[in-house]
Protein backbone atom coordinates (compact mmCIF):
# COMPACT_ATOMS: atom_id res chain seq x y z
CA UNK A 1 0.00 0.00 0.00
CA UNK A 2 2.04 3.45 -1.26
CA UNK A 3 -0.82 5.73 -2.04
CA UNK A 4 -0.90 7.38 1.58
CA UNK A 5 0.84 10.31 0.58
CA UNK A 6 -0.35 13.74 -0.92
CA UNK A 7 1.56 17.07 -1.94
CA UNK A 8 4.80 17.86 -3.99
CA UNK A 9 6.58 20.34 -1.98
CA UNK A 10 4.78 19.95 1.30
CA UNK A 11 4.24 16.40 1.59
CA UNK A 12 1.99 14.70 3.90
CA UNK A 13 2.00 11.09 4.68
CA UNK A 14 -0.56 9.91 6.95
CA UNK A 15 -0.49 6.11 9.07
CA UNK A 16 -2.50 3.80 11.22
CA UNK A 17 -5.96 2.40 11.08
CA UNK A 18 -8.91 3.21 13.20
CA UNK A 19 -8.57 0.21 15.59
CA UNK A 20 -4.80 0.33 15.84
CA UNK A 21 -3.14 1.85 18.25
CA UNK A 22 -2.72 5.08 16.79
CA UNK A 23 -3.44 7.26 13.98
CA UNK A 24 -1.40 10.03 12.70
CA UNK A 25 0.76 12.57 10.19
CA UNK A 26 4.32 13.30 8.73
CA UNK A 27 4.34 17.01 7.33
CA UNK A 28 7.51 17.01 5.39
CA UNK A 29 8.45 20.67 3.68
CA UNK A 30 6.82 23.03 6.57
CA UNK A 31 8.52 25.87 6.42
CA UNK A 32 10.82 26.45 9.51
CA UNK A 33 9.97 29.26 11.65
CA UNK A 34 6.85 28.66 12.31
CA UNK A 35 5.05 29.30 15.84
CA UNK A 36 3.29 26.52 16.64
CA UNK A 37 2.33 24.53 19.66
CA UNK A 38 -0.42 21.37 19.71
CA UNK A 39 -3.21 23.42 21.20
CA UNK A 40 -2.90 24.95 17.56
CA UNK A 41 -3.62 21.97 16.18
CA UNK A 42 -6.21 20.70 18.74
CA UNK A 43 -7.96 23.08 17.77
CA UNK A 44 -8.74 22.01 14.26
CA UNK A 45 -8.95 18.11 15.63
CA UNK A 46 -11.98 18.91 18.05
CA UNK A 47 -14.24 19.78 15.17
CA UNK A 48 -13.82 16.59 14.23
CA UNK A 49 -13.58 14.05 17.08
CA UNK A 50 -16.73 11.41 17.36
CA UNK A 51 -18.88 11.91 19.71
CA UNK A 52 -19.90 15.58 19.76
CA UNK A 53 -23.51 15.44 19.22
CA UNK A 54 -26.71 13.16 18.16
CA UNK A 55 -26.12 13.50 14.60
CA UNK A 56 -22.10 11.44 14.49
CA UNK A 57 -21.18 8.31 16.12
CA UNK A 58 -21.36 8.28 19.75
CA UNK A 59 -17.47 6.61 19.85
CA UNK A 60 -15.62 8.65 22.98
CA UNK A 61 -12.36 9.41 21.43
CA UNK A 62 -10.43 12.53 23.09
CA UNK A 63 -8.18 12.92 20.14
CA UNK A 64 -5.67 14.76 21.89
CA UNK A 65 -2.58 15.16 19.69
CA UNK A 66 1.72 14.69 20.50
CA UNK A 67 3.56 16.10 18.45
CA UNK A 68 6.81 14.08 18.27
CA UNK A 69 9.42 15.93 15.86
CA UNK A 70 10.09 19.18 13.66
CA UNK A 71 9.62 21.28 16.52
CA UNK A 72 12.51 23.19 18.90
CA UNK A 73 11.54 25.60 21.31
CA UNK A 74 7.29 25.98 20.14
CA UNK A 75 9.10 26.68 16.60
CA UNK A 76 9.33 24.31 13.50
CA UNK A 77 12.73 23.13 12.57
CA UNK A 78 12.20 22.85 8.70
CA UNK A 79 12.40 18.73 9.42
CA UNK A 80 9.48 16.42 9.16
CA UNK A 81 6.47 17.34 11.90
CA UNK A 82 5.25 14.00 12.94
CA UNK A 83 1.87 14.11 15.21
CA UNK A 84 -0.07 10.94 16.33
CA UNK A 85 -3.70 10.76 18.44
CA UNK A 86 -3.95 7.23 20.43
CA UNK A 87 -6.98 5.23 20.03
CA UNK A 88 -8.77 4.87 23.52
CA UNK A 89 -12.49 3.87 22.84
CA UNK A 90 -11.96 0.75 20.54
CA UNK A 91 -14.64 -2.13 20.60
CA UNK A 92 -13.17 -4.55 18.31
CA UNK A 93 -15.59 -7.28 19.01
CA UNK A 94 -18.56 -5.11 17.43
CA UNK A 95 -17.12 -6.58 14.18
CA UNK A 96 -16.40 -10.40 14.93
CA UNK A 97 -19.46 -11.34 14.11
CA UNK A 98 -19.69 -10.29 10.37
CA UNK A 99 -15.58 -10.25 10.10
CA UNK A 100 -15.71 -12.63 6.61
CA UNK A 101 -19.13 -11.30 5.55
CA UNK A 102 -18.50 -8.16 2.78
CA UNK A 103 -20.41 -4.84 4.42
CA UNK A 104 -22.34 -3.23 1.25
CA UNK A 105 -21.20 -0.11 0.08
CA UNK A 106 -17.72 -0.50 2.30
CA UNK A 107 -14.64 -1.43 0.77
CA UNK A 108 -14.07 -5.39 2.36
CA UNK A 109 -14.32 -6.71 -0.95
CA UNK A 110 -12.23 -4.54 -2.77
CA UNK A 111 -9.67 -4.65 -0.09
CA UNK A 112 -9.79 -8.74 -0.03
CA UNK A 113 -9.54 -8.82 -3.68
CA UNK A 114 -6.45 -6.24 -3.83
CA UNK A 115 -4.67 -7.24 -1.03
CA UNK A 116 -6.00 -10.92 0.15
CA UNK A 117 -5.45 -9.32 3.75
CA UNK A 118 -7.61 -6.52 5.72
CA UNK A 119 -7.94 -5.15 8.91
CA UNK A 120 -12.31 -5.72 9.59
CA UNK A 121 -11.80 -3.85 12.56
CA UNK A 122 -13.88 -0.33 11.88
CA UNK A 123 -12.67 -0.64 8.40
CA UNK A 124 -9.30 0.01 9.22
CA UNK A 125 -7.47 1.68 6.87
CA UNK A 126 -10.32 2.42 4.88
CA UNK A 127 -11.91 4.29 8.09
CA UNK A 128 -12.57 7.73 8.03
CA UNK A 129 -10.36 7.55 11.23
CA UNK A 130 -7.59 7.99 8.87
CA UNK A 131 -8.35 11.55 8.52
CA UNK A 132 -7.47 12.73 11.92
CA UNK A 133 -3.79 13.01 10.54
CA UNK A 134 -5.06 15.07 7.66
CA UNK A 135 -6.94 17.68 9.99
CA UNK A 136 -3.93 17.72 11.78
CA UNK A 137 -1.71 18.62 9.03
CA UNK A 138 -3.60 20.77 7.82
CA UNK A 139 -3.89 22.79 11.29
CA UNK A 140 -0.35 23.59 11.09
CA UNK A 141 -1.23 24.52 6.75
CA UNK A 142 -3.95 26.86 7.64
CA UNK A 143 -1.77 28.77 10.64
CA UNK A 144 0.65 29.76 7.66
CA UNK A 145 -2.28 30.88 5.24
CA UNK A 146 -3.52 32.81 7.63
CA UNK A 147 -0.04 35.06 7.92
CA UNK A 148 -0.82 35.50 4.18
CA UNK A 149 -4.38 36.59 4.60
CA UNK A 150 -5.82 33.36 3.27
CA UNK A 151 -8.83 32.24 4.81
CA UNK A 152 -10.58 28.70 4.17
CA UNK A 153 -14.24 27.88 5.71
CA UNK A 154 -16.78 25.25 4.81
CA UNK A 155 -20.25 23.96 5.54
CA UNK A 156 -22.74 21.66 4.96
CA UNK A 157 -24.83 23.15 2.08
CA UNK A 158 -27.66 20.15 1.65
CA UNK A 159 -28.80 17.17 3.78
CA UNK A 160 -30.31 15.23 1.68
CA UNK A 161 -33.03 17.10 -0.44
CA UNK A 162 -32.79 20.01 2.19
CA UNK A 163 -30.55 22.81 0.54
CA UNK A 164 -29.44 26.03 2.34
CA UNK A 165 -30.57 29.19 1.05
CA UNK A 166 -29.01 31.55 2.94
CA UNK A 167 -24.74 31.89 4.01
CA UNK A 168 -23.70 33.21 7.48
CA UNK A 169 -20.36 32.58 8.24
CA UNK A 170 -20.39 33.59 11.94
CA UNK A 171 -23.18 30.51 12.38
CA UNK A 172 -21.24 27.54 11.06
CA UNK A 173 -19.26 26.19 14.18
CA UNK A 174 -22.30 27.46 16.27
CA UNK A 175 -24.48 24.23 15.44
CA UNK A 176 -23.70 20.59 15.38
CA UNK A 177 -24.60 20.64 11.71
CA UNK A 178 -22.07 22.94 10.46
CA UNK A 179 -24.94 24.47 8.53
CA UNK A 180 -24.70 28.21 7.09
CA UNK A 181 -28.35 29.06 7.04
CA UNK A 182 -30.14 28.97 10.58
CA UNK A 183 -33.64 28.59 9.16
CA UNK A 184 -32.68 25.27 7.81
CA UNK A 185 -31.24 23.75 11.27
CA UNK A 186 -34.44 22.04 12.05
CA UNK A 187 -35.52 20.92 9.21
CA UNK A 188 -32.28 19.16 8.39
CA UNK A 189 -32.02 17.99 11.86
CA UNK A 190 -34.93 16.44 12.40
CA UNK A 191 -34.32 14.54 8.77
CA UNK A 192 -30.80 12.95 10.18
CA UNK A 193 -32.56 12.16 13.20
CA UNK A 194 -35.43 10.35 11.81
CA UNK A 195 -32.77 8.71 9.61
CA UNK A 196 -31.08 7.36 12.91
CA UNK A 197 -34.05 5.88 14.71
CA UNK A 198 -34.71 4.09 11.27
CA UNK A 199 -31.54 2.68 10.92
CA UNK A 200 -30.66 4.35 8.16
CA UNK A 201 -28.22 7.68 7.01
CA UNK A 202 -28.40 10.42 4.52
CA UNK A 203 -25.89 11.88 2.50
CA UNK A 204 -24.95 15.77 1.74
CA UNK A 205 -23.21 18.52 -0.41
CA UNK A 206 -20.28 20.23 1.56
CA UNK A 207 -19.08 23.80 0.27
CA UNK A 208 -15.24 24.97 0.61
CA UNK A 209 -14.29 28.44 0.43
CA UNK A 210 -11.19 30.06 0.25
CA UNK A 211 -10.75 34.48 0.74
CA UNK A 212 -8.28 36.26 0.01
CA UNK A 213 -6.32 33.97 -2.70
CA UNK A 214 -3.43 35.25 -5.10
CA UNK A 215 -3.63 35.00 -8.41
CA UNK A 216 -1.35 31.90 -9.88
CA UNK A 217 -1.32 28.92 -8.16
CA UNK A 218 -1.40 25.84 -9.87
CA UNK A 219 -0.02 24.99 -13.61
CA UNK A 220 -1.23 24.32 -16.95
CA UNK A 221 -2.18 20.53 -17.82
CA UNK A 222 -1.19 17.73 -15.18
CA UNK A 223 -0.73 20.11 -12.25
CA UNK A 224 -4.42 22.46 -12.16
CA UNK A 225 -5.02 23.76 -8.90
CA UNK A 226 -8.90 22.37 -9.64
CA UNK A 227 -7.16 18.80 -10.49
CA UNK A 228 -5.33 18.75 -7.51
CA UNK A 229 -8.30 20.29 -5.41
CA UNK A 230 -9.97 17.38 -6.55
CA UNK A 231 -7.55 14.86 -6.04
CA UNK A 232 -7.31 15.73 -2.51
CA UNK A 233 -11.32 15.67 -1.93
CA UNK A 234 -12.00 12.74 -3.75
CA UNK A 235 -9.22 10.97 -1.74
CA UNK A 236 -11.64 11.66 1.68
CA UNK A 237 -13.80 8.52 2.21
CA UNK A 238 -17.29 8.36 0.92
CA UNK A 239 -17.36 11.37 -1.61
CA UNK A 240 -19.08 10.63 -4.98
CA UNK A 241 -18.52 14.02 -6.56
CA UNK A 242 -16.71 17.40 -6.77
CA UNK A 243 -17.38 20.48 -8.61
CA UNK A 244 -15.73 23.93 -8.59
CA UNK A 245 -17.80 27.41 -9.05
CA UNK A 246 -20.91 26.77 -11.18
CA UNK A 247 -20.20 23.31 -11.55
CA UNK A 248 -22.53 20.98 -13.32
CA UNK A 249 -24.91 24.14 -13.75
CA UNK A 250 -22.77 25.15 -16.46
CA UNK A 251 -23.99 21.92 -18.59
CA UNK A 252 -27.26 23.91 -19.27
CA UNK A 253 -25.99 27.28 -19.95
CA UNK A 254 -24.34 29.61 -22.34
CA UNK A 255 -21.08 30.91 -22.47
CA UNK A 256 -21.95 34.57 -22.26
CA UNK A 257 -24.04 32.97 -19.12
CA UNK A 258 -21.03 31.71 -18.01
CA UNK A 259 -18.04 33.86 -18.44
CA UNK A 260 -16.70 36.06 -15.54
CA UNK A 261 -16.07 39.62 -17.18
CA UNK A 262 -12.98 41.32 -15.81
CA UNK A 263 -14.07 45.60 -14.74
CA UNK A 264 -11.03 46.75 -13.49
CA UNK A 265 -7.64 46.73 -11.16
CA UNK A 266 -7.77 47.18 -6.95
CA UNK A 267 -4.33 47.31 -5.20
CA UNK A 268 -2.96 45.03 -7.86
CA UNK A 269 -5.86 42.74 -8.34
CA UNK A 270 -8.18 41.95 -10.93
CA UNK A 271 -11.61 42.50 -10.45
CA UNK A 272 -14.24 40.33 -11.90
CA UNK A 273 -18.33 41.36 -11.97
CA UNK A 274 -18.85 37.17 -11.27
CA UNK A 275 -17.16 34.29 -9.76
CA UNK A 276 -18.71 31.67 -11.77
CA UNK A 277 -15.12 29.40 -12.59
CA UNK A 278 -14.90 29.70 -8.40
CA UNK A 279 -11.71 31.31 -8.59
CA UNK A 280 -9.76 29.56 -11.53
CA UNK A 281 -9.38 29.73 -15.02
CA UNK A 282 -7.49 27.22 -16.75
CA UNK A 283 -6.09 25.47 -13.70
CA UNK A 284 -4.53 28.64 -12.74
CA UNK A 285 -6.55 31.07 -9.35
CA UNK A 286 -7.20 34.27 -10.92
CA UNK A 287 -7.59 35.83 -7.55
CA UNK A 288 -10.85 35.43 -7.00
CA UNK A 289 -12.54 33.40 -4.07
CA UNK A 290 -11.83 29.83 -4.79
CA UNK A 291 -15.26 28.22 -4.31
CA UNK A 292 -16.10 24.05 -4.44
CA UNK A 293 -18.37 21.47 -3.78
CA UNK A 294 -18.51 17.95 -2.87
CA UNK A 295 -21.16 15.28 -2.88
CA UNK A 296 -20.75 12.96 0.47
CA UNK A 297 -22.64 9.61 0.27
CA UNK A 298 -24.56 8.18 2.86
CA UNK A 299 -22.91 6.23 5.57
CA UNK A 300 -22.60 2.66 4.80
CA UNK A 301 -22.91 0.97 7.57
CA UNK A 302 -26.44 1.05 8.83
CA UNK A 303 -28.19 -0.96 11.18
CA UNK A 304 -30.93 -2.23 9.27
CA UNK A 305 -30.38 -6.25 8.04
CA UNK A 306 -29.24 -6.53 4.54
CA UNK A 307 -28.55 -9.05 1.82
CA UNK A 308 -24.60 -9.86 1.64
CA UNK A 309 -22.44 -12.83 0.30
CA UNK A 310 -19.45 -13.70 2.62
CA UNK A 311 -15.81 -14.28 1.43
CA UNK A 312 -16.48 -17.73 0.47
CA UNK A 313 -19.30 -16.28 -2.08
CA UNK A 314 -22.33 -17.84 0.17
CA UNK A 315 -24.98 -14.90 0.30
CA UNK A 316 -25.78 -14.01 4.30
CA UNK A 317 -27.51 -11.57 5.75
CA UNK A 318 -25.97 -9.23 7.84
CA UNK A 319 -26.89 -6.40 10.30
CA UNK A 320 -24.14 -4.15 10.89
CA UNK A 321 -23.00 -2.92 14.82
CA UNK A 322 -20.98 -0.39 16.26
CA UNK A 323 -21.17 3.21 16.80
CA UNK A 324 -21.53 5.11 13.21
CA UNK A 325 -22.62 8.72 11.97
CA UNK A 326 -25.94 8.43 10.39
CA UNK A 327 -24.53 11.31 8.43
CA UNK A 328 -21.22 12.15 7.56
CA UNK A 329 -21.44 15.48 6.74
CA UNK A 330 -20.89 18.13 9.61
CA UNK A 331 -17.51 16.11 10.81
CA UNK A 332 -16.44 16.48 7.20
CA UNK A 333 -16.26 20.01 7.41
CA UNK A 334 -12.83 20.32 8.64
CA UNK A 335 -11.56 17.29 7.06
CA UNK A 336 -11.84 19.06 3.82
CA UNK A 337 -10.39 22.26 5.00
CA UNK A 338 -7.65 20.85 6.09
CA UNK A 339 -7.61 19.26 2.56
CA UNK A 340 -7.87 22.95 0.29
CA UNK A 341 -5.73 24.59 2.90
CA UNK A 342 -2.78 21.86 2.35
CA UNK A 343 -3.11 21.70 -1.66
CA UNK A 344 -2.96 25.79 -1.39
CA UNK A 345 0.00 26.05 0.52
CA UNK A 346 1.69 23.19 -1.55
CA UNK A 347 1.33 25.45 -4.41
CA UNK A 348 2.15 28.16 -2.77
CA UNK A 349 5.31 26.62 -1.52
CA UNK A 350 6.32 25.63 -5.42
CA UNK A 351 6.63 29.22 -5.87
CA UNK A 352 10.50 28.43 -4.12
CA UNK A 353 9.34 29.75 -1.06
CA UNK A 354 11.23 28.39 2.00
CA UNK A 355 10.92 30.00 5.19
CA UNK A 356 7.71 31.45 7.27
CA UNK A 357 9.99 35.24 6.94
CA UNK A 358 9.82 35.09 2.79
CA UNK A 359 5.73 34.07 3.08
CA UNK A 360 4.57 36.70 5.46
Amino acid sequence: MSSNSIGRRLILTSFGESHGTCIGAVLDGCPAGLELEEKDIQKMLDLRKPGQSLVSTQRKEDDKVEILSGLFKNKTTGAPISMLVHNIDVISKSYEDFKDIYRPGHADLSYDEKYGIRDYRGGGRSSNRETVGRVAAGAIAKKLLKAMKIKTFGFVQQIGNIKCEKININYIEKNPLRIADKDKFDEMANLIDSVRKSGDSIGGVIEVRSTGMPAGLGSPVFEKLDARLSSAIMGIGGVRGFEIGLGFKIASMKGSQVNDIMVGKSKGKVKFRTNNAGGILGGISNGNDLILRFALKPTSSISQKQDSIDNKGKQKKLQVKGRHDPCLCPRAVPIAEAMVNLVLLDCILENNLSTVKKIT
